[in-house]
């Protein structure tokens, strides 16, 4: 059989179009440019394209950018938290909603799938064409995210076993090492067999799923069996004041020196959150130079502004990350998965935390979520409108009144358009969102498996927490349910 060629399509006048220059190491605009691709990858970025074009299509109303690389996500069970966990803390575990309520409302593994195409559905349509999905290793964890058309990171997470409170202001482990020790085994070899998925578009990656479950061996071999991949491993890491505090109960040292002092902060680590080095503004800890050692030791961040300023947290700050040479991608760590709203929360967390307008630039937050984030999981590839790159780019349309005035197009996409101008998105050089919908899958049947997993978790709430508490007791809707 022939093999088919590749067909070429050209998107004439680009009215602006977000190009990666090599030599400045950042994008720049181009206006009325042309934008080819050949198959999977991009051939030509700018001037006028003269060869044969299989398509050519008029994008004289059109900003093309590159697609949104997600570095840490959990799409497996956020969908189903939706309505319960935007107002929840613990007031006296650091304001964190991780110990005391995230465990109370987990829906049930057969509702994995369902979850994951819903999150998958809202990424797209906010113009990530990658995810890194943080989650728990399974066998069919590749073929569900290939049927969904986006290019994905299956990053397993193992760990030695869960926190939990018995009281609501002191946190317990449950960890069984030999547990912990197997789990990493399977993780690997479940990410192994995702990197040879036939359609090109999973990797398997592997990590610690947090710094206070897992022993420094597990973390160690990890390590060692990432770099033996040339992949880097991501942990939970400096993510609430519970765990900075743990972590100098068992060890003396802050989450970053106890990195440092067992060889796993270096360039091979990304630290899920980073938030609270010692000179946060919620520590009080003069006895470190947590800010210092992560810059010194190449180690990258996974900055999830939204989740966090629900719980009235942030990041202090992206730009001092990023200015210092510390690199920063953004994740969606919670619903929605919104790429777009993850963007302008890191700018807007980012100065009022520092005071200053200038704390978190929106320069920062799209290299962010496009070129560095690409460079953290090693895709030089992605992230970016170079000839030779993957075709991952979504088109913006210039024609919604969100877009203009047109001053300034990426200002107008984060901060007023969102993704209601989000057009089309490509993967792979294949269009996946035609005109705001998704086209390989319906999420229909999945909103309804969803609800069930919801009601579900909210019955087995009060058997779970350890007040027996409601849920109208831990979460209040926001106006009182009257018959």
């Amino acid at each position: 059989m022939t093999e088919q060629k590749p067909k070429t399509t050209v998107f004439r006048s680009c009215d602006w179009l977000v190009a990666w220059d090599a030599v400045a190491r950042s994008h720049v605009y181009l206006r009325n440019a042309d934008f080819a691709i050949r198959g999977k990858e991009i051939i030509q970025v700018g001037g006028h394209f003269t060869d044969a074009a299989d398509v050519e299509i008029d994008a004289r109303r059109m900003m093309l950018i590159p697609g949104f690389v997600d570095v840490h996500s959990h799409p497996g069970h956020e969908p189903g938290w939706k309505g319960m966990l935007e107002e929840l803390g613990s007031p006296r575990l650091g304001q964190s909603s991780l110990y005391e309520f995230m465990p109370l409302f987990q829906i049930g593994t057969e509702y994995t799938r369902p979850s994951l195409r819903v999150a998958v559905s809202e990424l797209l349509k906010s113009g990530v064409t990658t995810i890194c999905d943080l989650g728990r290793p399974r066998d069919t964890w590749a073929d569900e995210y290939a049927e969904t058309g986006i290019r994905a990171v299956l990053w397993g997470m193992f760990r030695s076993g869960p926190w939990k409170t018995r009281n609501g202001h002191s946190v317990e482990y449950d960890l069984d090492p030999a547990t912990g020790d197997r789990l990493l085994r399977e993780a690997i070899d479940i990410a192994d067999a995702a990197s040879r998925h036939e359609s090109g578009r999973i990797t398997g990656y592997f990590g610690p799923s947090q710094i206070d479950t897992c022993t420094e061996g597990q973390i160690r071999e990890a390590l060692q069996a990432a770099r033996d991949r040339n992949q880097p491993i991501q942990i939970h890491a400096a993510q609430s004041v519970v765990e900075f505090q743990e972590i100098m109960r068992r060890y003396g040292c802050t989450p970053m020196e106890w990195l440092d002092k067992i060889g796993a902060l270096g360039p091979d680590t990304i630290i899920g959150h980073g938030i609270f080095l010692n000179d946060h503004p919620w520590l009080h800890w003069p006895h470190a130079n947590d800010f210092e050692r992560l810059r010194d030791s190449g180690a990258q961040v996974a900055h999830c502004p939204v989740v966090f300023a629900r719980r009235g947290i942030a990041l202090n700050t992206l730009s001092r990350y990023m200015d210092a040479g510390i690199r920063c991608g953004i994740g969606t760590d919670s619903f929605p998965h919104n790429m777009l709203d993850e963007l302008r929360m890191a700018c807007y967390a980012g100065r009022i935390v520092a005071g200053s307008f200038k704390a978190a630039s929106t320069t920062h937050a799209f290299m962010a979520a496009t070129a560095v984030g690409a460079d953290m999981i090693r895709r030089p590839d992605l992230g970016r409108l170079a000839p030779g790159c993957k075709a991952d780019f979504s088109v913006v349309d210039m024609t919604n009144p969100y877009m203009q005035p047109d001053y300034e197009p990426i200002r107008s996409l984060v901060y007023s358009a969102n993704d209601r101008a989000i057009k089309d998105v490509y993967v792979d050089g294949r269009q996946v969102v035609r005109n705001g919908e998704v086209l390989d899958f319906d999420i229909t049947d999945d909103v309804e498996m969803l609800r069930k997993a919801q009601a579900e978790a909210i019955a087995a709430a009060p058997q779970r927490d350890w007040a027996g508490r409601s849920l109208d007791q831990l979460a209040p809707r926001v106006f009182p349910l009257r018959s």
